[in-house]
């Protein structure tokens, strides 16, 4: 089995009397994507930073790619690529001018005009970095940190402030990154992010994590119950059974629509079609709402993401 990418022990930061890291363990295999939840203040930058190098620890174990980030600086930041929420380039910097000068940073680079056709950004290889659009730029930081090859990528909330179809772009470079078994530390502000990119996420708050495991696992942990809708083509009876593991069950205004309330949501669906076949009933449409990574975070943390 192969040895973890990514191996923290008891790590602690503290700004003076302030402890914002508490404690937290976790692991992170290579090829994996794993993901870094929660609201501001949790620690979680802290972290990151420590991990990358750029922050010393307070006490504590870590090991990246088999470095200690706090005294083999340069040999891990020459494996790793770092993509932040904003990248600041000198307004009249060329975009390839900006690749052959990050190149020159490391042991190792890739081709850049093949990078920049990946990333979509061929045609601005001669554009000013102030005439690039806020997607482009943020396609321009993913090449910078992608140019030396890294074996790990750290993206701190790469896609905040973009509009939903950079965001959708800049989801599917990330996807790609996992089929190429690049292992990825993400943190995000976008719940939906996590559960489209992550392996597994960790739920971080008050500089603990205070759940571990892949989104599903951490969806059916939640003690939101399941949504079950179905319409049918005539109204639905008044006198109903209590459908198996029902918690209950309301009519919507039109009468032809059922909501079922659910811990168990296939033994109940089970159920409610069997009954409208026998109340002679035609199902016109079903759907089935079960609780999202969202509602699992805000009972964990009390707040939402953003908070």
């Amino acid at each position: 089995m192969s040895e973890p990418a990514i191996v923290v022990q008891g790590l602690r930061k503290a700004y003076g009397d302030v402890e914002a890291v508490k404690g937290i363990d976790f692991e992170i295999m290579p090829g994996e994507v794993f993901g870094l939840l929660g609201p501001n203040g949790a620690g979680k930058t802290s972290t990151v930073e420590i991990l990358e190098g750029l922050r010393p620890r307070t006490a504590g174990n870590v090991r990246v790619l088999g470095f200690d980030p706090e005294k083999q600086t340069l040999k891990l930041k020459d494996r790793i690529g770092v993509c932040l929420q904003a990248t600041n380039l000198p307004g009249k910097m060329r975009v390839q001018e900006a690749l052959h000068l990050f190149s020159a940073f490391y042991s190792r680079t890739v081709n850049s005009n093949d990078l920049l056709k990946r990333l979509q950004l061929e045609e601005k290889r001669d554009a000013y970095y102030e005439t690039l659009s806020g997607g482009q730029k943020q396609r321009l930081a993913l090449a910078l940190a992608l140019v030396n090859d890294p074996s790990m990528l750290f993206l701190d909330e790469p896609t905040t402030g973009l509009d939903p179809q950079v965001r959708a772009e800049i989801h599917t470079l990330l996807e790609q990154q996992r089929g190429e078994k690049r292992t990825v530390l993400l943190t995000t502000h976008y719940i939906e992010e996590a559960e489209r990119l992550c392996d597994r996420v960790a739920i971080v708050d008050a500089g603990k994590i205070i759940a571990l495991d892949t989104p599903k696992n951490l969806q059916q942990q939640s003690r939101a119950a399941s949504h079950i809708s179905v319409t049918c083509d005539k109204p639905i009876p008044a006198q109903r059974p209590a459908f198996a593991e029902m918690i209950e069950s309301n009519v919507d205004d039109t009468g032809r629509t059922l909501v079922v309330i659910s811990k168990r949501p296939a033994t109940t669906l089970v159920e409610l079609i069997k009954w409208i076949d026998q109340a002679g009933l035609e199902l016109v449409d079903v759907q089935l709402k079960k609780p999202t990574l969202e509602d699992v975070f805000i009972e964990m943390t009390g707040k939402r993401l953003r908070d």
